[in-house]
This record gives structure tokens, sequence and C-alpha cells, in this order.
């Protein structure tokens, strides 16, 4: 097969300035929809569309182990992520997730948060301005802890709050917020890996196997009534799930990478808090979609929800190594070669959505979404490959969140509305600052 034929510069630097418009803008340069790119100093392959999507996601062709670049592992995932296993490995280790983010335990998470919005809500004082990114960020980090089993202490939120936004903030910079995604990360993995030792003090012979969908359960979620002698979590719940997993082997996790784990619970679900802000950027500058979603009820605020993932940017491509010698569109694809996903351009392809850069929820009435067709968290079937298993918790905080936010009364001062596409992630530059009435 002959060798993968990348563009003689790297693109990095490119990748750098242009943001979200790298992989579109390549395939417009040179008139094909797969481009063949040098990327951190070496080559790789860029596709997008369905049908790319659903081979990207086949675990025979492309593998996720050994394809996350160095200062994404370190900053979004941590090491040992789920996210870097492949095969039984990685179907087993992540039935952790796909037995709590059950419907149940969704439907219970979605309480705790709107509960915790509602709380917040009512210490907004009016016409004393609120920055939403923040207070949302913060919301869902008190409620998130809640669910997972994690004993926090009020004045202990704001502070794992910004060490969780610092965490998705830095995984598309090499600058000072890289360095501040990683000084949080190693901060709190070191803060839950003694958390998970003195669960696991508390009583050494307890262990979890693969885990069953019980897991996902009410009950289990928020923990029942008292505790296991010594036990500093309540028995049942995620986090305890997560200190007592076994793997394939039989062998308990390192507490580290079960922190990390614990992580990927927390971490996903405070980053709700940029589509929560891109859904206010949404109802600030296309008002007529507010009475919509006051009025048109549940269809309404599903279609809203999508149209805002699929709108707005967040990941701009993931990214995979090919299993074995591969082609696609006539264009060979050695072993081990680096392939790129773009997310952002399937997002907005005109073939998929017509005006693809036009604000429409109504495109989603009625549409049926295929699983490699909205592909802003990944294509495929959560349950057995790689698409994220959090994306259901997502849409349904996001629909949470969007319907309150959309009775809220408040003014939207003069601000920096911009949301620069250089910037990954990228989001509104003031964080959406509103005035309570």
């Amino acid at each position: 097969m002959l060798p993968l034929r990348a563009l003689p510069s790297d693109q990095s630097l490119r990748l750098a300035v242009q943001g979200y418009g790298w992989l579109p803008n390549l395939r417009r340069r040179y008139g094909t929809e797969t481009v063949q790119v040098r990327l951190l100093g070496q080559p790789a392959v860029g596709l997008y569309g369905p049908d790319a999507a659903r081979f990207f996601y086949d675990e025979e062709h492309i593998r996720r182990h050994g394809a996350i670049p160095g200062p994404v592992q370190v900053t979004l995932f941590g090491r040992g992520a789920v996210h870097t296993l492949d095969g039984a490995d990685h179907r087993h280790r992540k039935a952790i997730f796909t037995s709590l983010l059950t419907a149940e335990g969704i439907a219970t998470l979605e309480t705790y948060v709107g509960r915790a919005w509602d709380e917040t809500v009512e210490t907004w004082d009016a016409v004393r301005p609120v920055v939403l990114f923040d207070e949302v960020s913060q919301m869902l980090t008190r409620a998130v802890c809640q669910w997972v089993g994690i004993p926090l202490a009020e004045p202990e939120v704001a502070p794992l709050a910004a060490d969780l936004v610092a965490m998705v903030d830095g995984f598309g910079s090499l600058g000072p917020r890289h360095w501040r995604a990683r000084r949080a990360r190693s901060h709190r993995e070191q803060w839950l890996a003694d958390l998970v030792r003195r669960i696991r003090r508390a009583d050494p012979d307890s262990a979890v196997g693969s885990p069953g969908s019980a897991a996902g359960s009410p009950e289990s979620a928020t923990g029942s009534p008292g505790s296991a002698a010594g036990s500093p979590v309540l028995p049942g719940s995620p986090v305890e799930l997560v200190a007592r997993y076994r793997d394939t082997e039989g062998e308990p996790l390192d507490p580290v990478v079960a922190a990390v784990e614990v992580l990927n619970l927390l971490r996903p679900t405070v980053a709700v808090c940029w589509y929560v802000t891109f859904a206010a950027h949404a109802l600030h500058r296309w008002p007529q979609a507010r009475e919509r979603l006051r009025s048109g009820g549940t269809d309404h605020v599903a279609a809203f929800g999508h149209e805002v993932r699929r709108f707005y940017p967040f990941a701009p491509f993931v990214g995979g190594r090919a299993a074995r010698d591969l082609v696609w569109q006539e264009v060979p694809i050695p072993a081990g070669s680096l392939v790129l996903l773009d997310l952002y351009g399937q997002n907005h392809d005109p073939k998929l959505w017509p005006d693809p850069y036009a604000f429409d929820a109504d495109r989603f009435l009625g549409r049926k979404i295929g699983a490699f067709d909205l592909v802003p968290q990944g294509g495929g079937d959560p349950r057995t490959g790689h698409r994220c298993p959090g994306e259901k918790t997502t849409v349904a905080l996001l629909n949470t969140l969007t319907a309150r936010l959309s009775t809220l009364d408040y003014e939207v001062p003069r601000q920096d509305l911009d949301i620069p596409l250089h910037r990954i992630p990228t989001r509104p530059r003031s964080g959406f600052v509103l005035v309570p009435r």
C-alpha cells in the first residue's frame, strides 16, 4: 500500500489560528472531502460525513488507544481514562457509566439540577448583573456532586467548579489555559484518589465486577440513609461504585485512575454550562425562539436543544489511529496513522442541514436523527462504541435548564457576545451577563 501523502508543512499552527474552521477550510482549499495533512509532526487524514463517521467508529478500522494527544489527555480526559481503551477492556470499563446513566439515573440527576437552578435563581438580586456561565457551572457542580455522592461543603463548590471548568477550557490550548487545566486536574485527581482510598479502607473486601443496571437507579444514585461503618460516602453511590470496580482481570483500579473516572462523571456534567450559555445566546439573538419554547411543549424544547448542539461549536473533531492498513475514498491510510473526524464540519454540512449557518430549531421537529448524523459528541452507539455515554445526560440537562431559562425574566446589558471560532472550546466572551428583573 502506498504511504499516506501528507501536506509538506505541519498544520499545527494553522489549527491554532483557524480553530473550528481548520478542517473545513482545508477541504474547500483542496476541493476534496478527505484531506491529507501533517499534524503535530505526523501524517494524518481528515474525514467528514455520516459515512465517514460510520467508518471511523468501527473498531475494526479505528482504535483510540494512543490517539489522544498528550495535551488533551492530561487536561480533558486524564491518564488511563475509559476513552483510551479499546475492545473488551473499553466495554467493561464503560459499563460503569452506562449502568449509572440510565433513564432513571439521568432523571434523578435532572431533579437535582432543576432544584439547584431554582435555589440559585432565588439568590439573584434584581438589577444586579450575574454571569450566567459562572452561575450555571457552580449550580451544576453542586448538583452532580450530590448525585455522585461526594461530600461537598458549600464553600468548596466555587473552587471545584472553577477547576472542572478549567479542565475543559484548557484542552484546546497550549498556553496559560492548558497549564491552569493541568494544575486543576492534578489537584482534583489527588483529592478524589484520597476519597477512593478511604472508601476502600472502610470495607476492603467489597468489590464490584461488571456493573449492573441497578447502579443507575434513583435509589443507588442518591444513596440510602446512613452509610457503612466508617465509609465516607453513602453505600451504592456512584463514587463508591467506581472505587470498588474491578477490571476484566479482577483487579481494582489504581486510586488515581479511579479518580480520573469519577472526574469523568463530574466534568462532562459541569461542561453543560457551555451549552446553557449558548442557549441563552440563541434566545437573545432569536427572541422568537423564546415564545416557541414557552408555548410549544417538550418537542420544541428538545428541538431547540438539538439545534443549540448542532449550531454552536464545542469539540472541533475527534481522533483515532488506523487499526490496520485501510482505504477511504481511494485514499490509503497505513496502520497506525492518525485519523480525524470533523465534527464541526459535519454539523454544518449543507447536504445534511440546509442553510446550516442559520439557527432553525424547526429542522428537528418530526425528524429522526441517525446515529451518525448529529455528532457534537461523536457518533454511533454509546453502549458499545466510543460515542460519549453522557450525551443523553447533556441533552436532558440542557432541555431542563433551557425550559427554565425561557421563563426567566431578565435583561441583557451591552456586552461582548462574540463567539471566537479560533478559540477551542469557545463561548461568548462575556460569559453572557444578564440582569434579573
